[in-house]
C-alpha cells in the first residue's frame, strides 16, 4: 500500500534532473519519504544528492528503510551496493560543505539485513564486510582533508574486521587527528585475525559501547586469550557474545589445575556475571565436559539465545541445563552434535519442557538421531507450541521416519521453517554418519525429490502449507562466509603452509 505522498515522491526521484532543480523548495519533513522512494528505484545520483543536503539532526537507515504509513514495503533487506555507496558519498560531500548549512549530528547505519536473494534492481549485495570497508575507507580519506567542522558526526555502525581491512579500520576507530566522521561500534564481528590484532581493533572499537561481539572462525584463542579480552573495559551493554572454536581450552604452556579446578573458566565466568545485559551466548564447538555450571551458574541474567553445538556435553552438564534459570527463557538453542535422545531421554524431555513457553528456534544437527528415536523426539517437541523453527540436518533417518515426524509436527501451530536432512535411504547402504562434504553430496536425487514430494504432501493435508520445509547441504546461509570466502581461503592456505614448516623443522631437529 502506498500513499499519494510517496507516488509523488517516486515520480519526482524517477527524474534525477528535475530532483536535483526541486530540492531546494521541499519541505524538510519529505526528506526520509524521498530517500526512501530513491531507494526503491535504485535512483542512486539522488540518494546521494538526499545525503549531501540532508536537513535533518539524524539519518537512521534501518528506520528509513522499513515499513510506514506512506509505504508498507520492508526495504531493509536490501543491501543494495549502488545505494550504499551512493549513501556514503553523499555523507562525505554533507560533511565536507562544513558552514551553517550543515545540520547532521547522527548517521545510524545499521539495521540491513543480509539475505542471498537481493530484491534491488541491480542484484548486487555490499555485505557487512563491504560497509566496512567502505565506511573505513571514506573515513580515512576525510581525515586527510582540511577539517572544516566544529564538532564531528557520530556514525553507528555494524564492524565487520578481518586481516584484509585491518589496517583501514584501526585508523577509521582511532584516526591520529581530528576527522568530520567518528565511528561508533555498536557490533564488532571479527575473523582471520591474530590475538594481538583482536584486542588492538576492541580497544579502538571502545567495549564500552559494544552491544555485539562476535569473535569467528580463524581467531586461535584460548581460555588465556579470552580472560584478557573480556577484562578488557567489562562490556556493560553487550547482549551477545560468540567465542571462536575452542576458546575455553588452556593455555599451551598453562600448568594442568588441580582435579575440579578450573580458574580460567572461573574468571571468565565472573566476567560474563558483570554484563548485566547479555542474553546470547555461542560458544560451539568448545570442549565444556563437566563444565558447563561452572561457566553459566554466575550469570545474573538467564539467557534467551544459548549455543552448545558440539561442546561434548555430559550428563552433568545436560542435568544442569534442564534445571537451570537460562532454561525458562531460552528462545534459540543449538544442541547439535550430542546424542540426546540416546545419552540423556528424560533430561533432553525435561529441557524441551523447561523451555517450551519460550522456545522459538531449536537446532539438533548431527545429534544421531535414528528411526528408532523419533517417538521420543515428537514426544519432547510436542510440547513446544511456540516453536517457529526446527532445524536437524545430518541425522540418519528414513525417508518413513521422516514422515512419521512430519505428522508430528503438523501439530505445531506455530513452526514455519523445517530444515531435514537427506533421508537415509538415499544414501549407498551402510554410509557412515556424520558424514564429510564429499559423502554428503553424493544421494540419489530422483529417490530424495520423491521423499521431498511426499512430506510436503503430508503438510498439505493437514493444512500446514505454511511450513516451509528445506534441506540445505552445507547449512543455512551465512552472508558473512560468503563475502569473505576469498580471504578465507588465504588464510587456510598459509595456516597449511606455516604447519608444515612447523612440521619440517620438527623432523630436522628429530634427526
Amino acid at each position: 500500500m502506498q500513499s499519494l505522498r510517496f507516488i509523488s515522491a517516486v515520480a519526482l526521484v524517477s527524474h534525477p534532473p528535475g530532483a536535483q532543480q526541486s530540492l531546494d523548495s521541499v519541505a524538510h519533513n519529505l526528506y526520509p519519504l524521498l530517500f526512501k522512494a530513491s531507494y526503491l528505484l535504485e535512483q542512486s545520483a539522488v540518494i546521494r544528492l538526499l545525503l549531501q543536503h540532508w536537513p535533518l539532526e539524524e539519518f537512521r537507515l534501518g528506520p528509513l528503510l522499513g515499513p510506514s504509513a506512506d509505504h508498507a514495503g520492508d526495504l531493509r533487506d536490501r543491501a543494495c551496493r549502488a545505494c550504499l555507496e551512493a549513501c556514503m558519498h553523499g555523507l562525505a560531500d554533507h560533511v565536507l560543505q562544513g558552514g551553517g548549512c550543515r545540520r547532521l549530528r547522527v548517521v545510524d547505519l545499521t539495521g540491513i539485513r543480509d539475505v542471498q536473494v537481493q530484491r534491488c534492481p541491480c542484484g548486487r549485495a555490499l555485505g557487512r564486510w563491504g560497509r566496512t570497508e567502505l565506511l573505513a575507507r571514506t573515513c580515512c580519506e576525510l581525515q586527510e582533508q582540511p577539517c572544516t567542522t566544529r564538532r564531528p558526526v557520530e556514525v553507528l555502525a555494524d564492524v565487520f574486521v578481518t586481516a584484509g581491512n585491518f589496517e583501514a579500520v584501526a585508523r577509521a576507530l582511532g584516526p591520529a587527528g581530528p576527522g568530520p566522521l567518528r565511528v561508533r561500534c555498536l557490533s564488532l564481528r571479527a575473523d582471520s585475525l591474530d590475538p594481538g590484532r583482536l584486542l588492538h581493533v576492541l580497544r579502538l572499537a571502545g567495549p564500552r559501547e559494544l552491544r555485539r561481539l562476535e569473535v569467528v572462525h580463524n581467531v586461535r584463542l584460548h581460555a588465556g586469550h579470552v580472560q584478557q579480552l573480556l577484562a578488557q573495559g567489562g562490556f556493560p551493554r553487550l547482549v551477545s557474545l560468540t567465542l571462536p572454536a575452542k576458546a575455553f581450552d588452556a593455555p599451551p604452556a598453562s600448568t594442568p589445575a588441580p582435579d575440579g579446578e578450573e580458574p580460567l573458566l572461573a574468571s571468565i565466568a565472573w566476567a560474563l556475571s558483570r554484563m548485566t545485559q547479555l542474553t546470547e551466548l555461542h560458544v560451539a564447538f568448545s570442549t565444556l565436559t563437566g563444565k558447563l555450571q561452572t561457566l553459566l551458574g554466575p550469570l545474573r541474567t538467564p539467557l534467551r539465545v544459548l549455543d552448545v553445538g558440539n561442546c561434548a556435553l555430559n550428563h552433568e552438564d545436560m542435568t544442569f541445563l534442564a534445571n537451570c534459570i537460562h532454561a525458562a527463557h531460552l528462545e534459540v538453542l543449538d544442541l547439535s552434535g550430542h546424542c540426546l535422545v540416546d545419552l540423556f531421554p528424560a533430561t533432553f524431555h525435561r529441557l524441551l519442557g523447561q523451555a517450551a513457553p519460550t522456545l522459538r528456534a531449536l537446532t539438533l544437527e548431527e545429534c544421531g538421531l535414528e528411526d528408532r528415536h523419533v517417538g521420543a523426539l515428537s514426544l519432547a517437541l510436542g510440547t513446544c507450541r511456540r516453536l517457529r523453527e526446527l532445524r536437524f540436518l545430518g541425522n540418519p533417518l528414513s525417508g518413513r521416519a521422516l514422515r512419521r515426524l512430519f505428522t508430528a509436527l503438523c501439530e505445531l501451530p506455530r513452526l514455519r521453517c523445517v530444515e531435514f536432512p537427506v533421508p537415509r535411504d538415499c544414501y549407498p547402504e551402510g554410509s557412515a554418519y556424520p558424514q564429510d562434504e564429499l559423502a554428503m553430496s553424493k544421494f540419489d536425487q530422483q529417490k530424495y525429490d520423491a521423499i521431498a514430494a511426499d512430506l510436503r504432501a503430508v503438510l498439505l493435508r493437514a493444512g500446514r502449507d505454511d511450513i516451509q520445509v528445506s534441506t540445505p547441504l552445507f547449512g543455512s546461509f551465512d552472508p558473512d562466509i560468503q563475502e569473505t570466502s576469498n580471504e578465507l581461503g588465504a588464510f587456510l592456505l598459509q595456516a597449511f603452509k606455516t604447519a608444515l614448516e612447523n612440521f619440517s623443522r620438527v623432523l630436522k631437529q628429530m634427526e
